[in-house]
């Protein structure tokens, strides 16, 4: 049994200096002459793309590459990404489990808000970036880099999320977005290119997935191919994690999640780690056909965007959350916390998350999780979340002698209720005589 899962608060560390022959020019966003770049960290997966770019910085910039991959929960094989690297030169290899870190410190953290983004998104992409972008100025300063790079290209929100975490987190930091400068357009080019330089790169066999695809602990999302008409649905085949709610079992799931401070710690009693429990979550609530979500969103950048989405954890523990705290949370700060939270939602969806607004805003949510703790239950059936009962020993509001409809021994006096509504009607009363 995993040891009580704790709660880290993370350290946003000042400034700090990269390599002294960066130079002054790369302050305050001025460009730099090429040759002025000598080492840069990228965010690299292995494959095509990334594999490209670290070609492309090699030769456009005549500098020495360290590779930086993330495994926050994709599923992938990432160790093939390290000898990709080193047949391509790189000396300083960098692959991290963020597992833990990336669901303590960033999922947890966002779903104290109960955060969504327009009404349906639970943020799955957003929330990796900031996290990604962390990793990588951190490496920049271990290894003396003068800047960082990574594939995100120019029509998306990714870049905007990257690069503003970086420069909250390192305000000197050099950022390199080669989809913004090269002329590779397309697949087709990449491929191209990539066998010009004798890149290696694996080719899957059979049909290839005509899906932009994303994953890690939290989500899969998908878009690209058919998905780009919002009229057409999606391929019953496309999905990965979840079966429909259809195929899902005839029998309901019954399940018991315990919340310590805002944050899960057990599932049906057996407490376990952020990660293993958002991960046991995905399992369950995938096989009961949960989690689905087929959306058009507004990007940052200005353009709707349709995606699909498989959240089943999520999407189960935000159920669950919400109920924990319809017994803990005071009337106003449950409100207050609603009312805040679509920008809060904004926040994350726009890369803001080191922001100073965004900081602030999560010191105030932490503070209202203080004493929500306690257990739900849930019933899951065919793609449905269904809360069917909540308890919190010591720190529920929920009093049986107010509520009751049953003779309440004088707990309240239903006679007080009448000055309640003429107080309250007073105002519309003096409009509705002015005619």
């Amino acid at each position: 049994m995993n040891e009580p899962a704790q709660r880290h608060t993370l350290r946003v560390d000042g400034p700090q200096p990269l390599r002294q022959n960066a130079g002054p020019s790369q302050r305050h966003g001025s460009i730099m002459s090429k040759n002025s770049v000598k080492k840069v960290v990228l965010a690299y997966s292995g494959g095509l793309d990334t594999s490209v770019i670290l070609k492309w910085l090699q030769e456009t910039y005549d500098c020495e590459i360290v590779t930086f991959t993330a495994d926050i929960g994709q599923g992938e094989e990432l160790e093939p990404a390290r000898s990709k690297a080193k047949l391509m030169g790189v000396k300083e290899i960098f692959i991290d489990d963020l597992r833990e870190e990336f669901v303590r410190d960033f999922v947890f953290p966002m779903f104290r808000a109960n955060t969504i983004y327009e009404g349906e998104y639970l943020l799955g992409t957003s929330i990796a970036r900031p996290l990604i972008a962390k990793r990588l100025v951190e490496i920049a300063r271990m290894t003396g880099a003068d800047a960082i790079s990574h594939g995100a290209t120019g029509k998306g929100n990714d870049q905007v999320r990257f690069e503003l975490g970086a420069y909250a987190l390192q305000p000197d930091i050099r950022v390199i977005a080669p989809w913004r400068e090269w002329d590779l357009t397309s697949r087709e080019t990449l491929l191209a290119y990539a066998a010009k330089h004798q890149i290696p790169i694996e080719y899957q066999q059979g049909k290839k997935s005509p899906y932009s695809m994303d994953a890690n602990l939290l989500h899969i999302s998908y878009e690209g191919g058919v998905l780009e008409d919002p009229w057409t649905p999606a391929e019953d085949i496309m999905w990965r994690w979840s079966v429909s709610p259809e195929a899902a079992p005839d029998a309901a799931r019954m399940l018991d999640i315990t919340f310590e401070h805002g944050d899960p710690v057990a599932l049906d009693g057996e407490r376990l780690s952020p990660a293993a429990l958002l991960a046991k979550l995905n399992e369950i609530g995938g096989a009961n056909g949960i989690g689905r979500l087929d959306l058009v969103e507004n990007r940052y950048v200005g353009m709707k965007s349709r995606g699909c989405y498989e959240t089943p954890g999520g999407t189960i523990l935000l159920r669950a959350h919400r109920a924990i705290e319809s017994i803990t949370l005071d009337r106003e700060v449950a409100h207050l916390k609603d009312e805040l939270m679509p920008r809060y939602a904004s926040l994350v969806y726009n890369g803001y998350w080191w922001s100073p607004e965004r900081l602030m805003l999560q010191k105030m949510i932490d503070d209202s999780q203080a004493r929500v703790n306690g257990l739900v239950r849930l019933k899951l059936y065919k793609g449905n979340v269904t809360v069917i009962g909540r308890q919190s020993d010591n720190d529920s509001l929920f009093s049986t002698a107010l509520a009751t409809f049953e003779d309440d021994a004088g707990s309240y006096n239903q006679a007080d209720a009448g000055g309640f509504i003429r107080l309250n009607a007073l105002r519309m009363r003096v409009a509705a005589k002015r005619g």
